[in-house]
């Protein structure tokens, strides 16, 4: 019994890695985003509270 041919073309297990590395880049892509968005609409909002407050 030669199970080297059948390994050979079960590509199964690629699929997986490959979806695997594109979750973990749009993951890497959403954090990089929220990081740096998320502090100038910190700034944004504060600004426009001083200005709305009046302070």
């Amino acid at each position: 019994m030669n199970v080297y041919p059948r390994l050979y073309r079960d590509d199964a297990g690629a699929t997986m890695v490959e979806y695997a590395v594109m979750l973990a880049f749009i993951a890497a892509i959403c954090i990089t985003l929220v990081a740096t968005l998320g502090g100038k609409t910190f700034e944004e909002f504060s600004s426009l509270n001083s200005q709305v407050n009046g302070v």
